[in-house]
């Protein structure tokens, strides 16, 4: 006896058979890249086609109909370690794939890109996936006329650049002029008295226009803040904060970022000072400003800033 374990069960000639008129529809339409259903007497459209109704047993209609071509994904398994013998010769995922317009599902190969061979199954392969078949060029009239099925394009990345000039205006301009001189000018307003930073030139309060130049110091105090994960050219680091900081004597906060303490150290009512930038680098421009930094003070209570929260 032979000690080798592997055997083969081959078709020299290959296997030939008629596939009568409902699957042969089905293979010739294939040929020209349509997907094709049949209708069985209750009115479910089977896709792949069959010649009898699996439920009742019942001969199908001759009334075929179109289906697809996108589907979506009814089920799906993950194939991390591809063999000789499947389709793709990377990670893929078998999935049961029910076109639109068709009542049952085709299994096939769902190619969802390059993975190395191990790897886990994405996070956007799930359940309810909308999916499009890719056809081969060179088609016969087989099931392997479909080479896979591919993802619905769903999100695109694509560069994008807009050039533009912004004038403020002439209260925007007066206080960019302050900044370019390491000051911090804001409006007060005749009505509220509350100063208004940066100038808008109007109050948001009371809608009245604003002229009273305030010179503000360059302390203020942290009322609320956020956690920003994603990385910014203006930040140190990430994680990094943003928040509103009230400057004294302000009576509206601006936004800026904060550094010189560990993120999750960054809390409301913390006491910061503006860190500027070197004097050579100084612009028409709120970056000369690089961000808020702690300072040795006490925290503000709560109540005192809960109104510019």
């Amino acid at each position: 006896m032979p000690s080798d374990p592997n055997h083969v069960l081959e078709f020299p000639g290959g296997y030939t058979r008629s596939v009568g008129p409902v699957i042969g529809r089905f293979l010739s339409e294939l040929r020209d890249a349509n997907l094709v259903g049949v209708r069985t007497r209750a009115g479910k459209v089977l896709f792949p086609p069959l010649e009898y109704d699996p439920d009742t047993g019942d001969a199908v209609t001759e009334e075929f109909v179109p289906v697809g071509p996108a589907g979506t994904v009814t089920t799906w398994s993950w194939v991390a370690r591809p063999r000789r013998e499947h389709p793709l010769d990377r990670p893929f995922a078998w999935a049961l794939i029910r076109p639109d317009g068709a009542d049952t599902a085709l299994l096939h190969a769902l190619d969802l890109g390059v993975f190395e061979e191990g790897a886990a199954p994405p996070r956007f392969l799930k359940t309810g996936m909308r999916v499009r078949p890719k056809w081969r060029a060179d088609r016969t009239g087989a099931i392997g006329d479909i080479a896979c099925f591919q993802p619905e394009v769903t999100m695109i990345n694509a560069p994008g650049r807009l050039e533009y000039r912004l004038k403020g205006g002439r209260a925007l301009d007066r206080f960019l002029e302050g900044i370019s001189e390491g000051r911090i000018l804001g409006h007060r307003c005749d009505v509220c008295e509350q100063v208004i930073v940066p100038m808008k030139g109007l109050c948001p309060r009371d809608g009245v226009p604003t002229t009273e130049e305030v010179e503000l110091p360059h302390t203020g105090t942290v009322t609320t803040f956020a956690v920003n994960n994603l990385p910014d050219p203006r930040a140190p680091e990430v994680p990094f904060v943003s928040a509103y900081i009230l400057l004294d004597g302000a009576g509206l906060t601006m936004l800026s970022l904060v550094a010189g303490i560990p993120a999750d150290q960054v809390r409301m009512g913390m006491r910061v000072k503006a860190a500027w930038k070197p004097r050579e680098e100084w612009g028409r421009t709120m970056a000369n400003i690089r961000w808020f930094e702690p300072i040795d003070e006490p925290d503000v209570p709560f109540d005192a800033i809960k109104d510019y929260l």
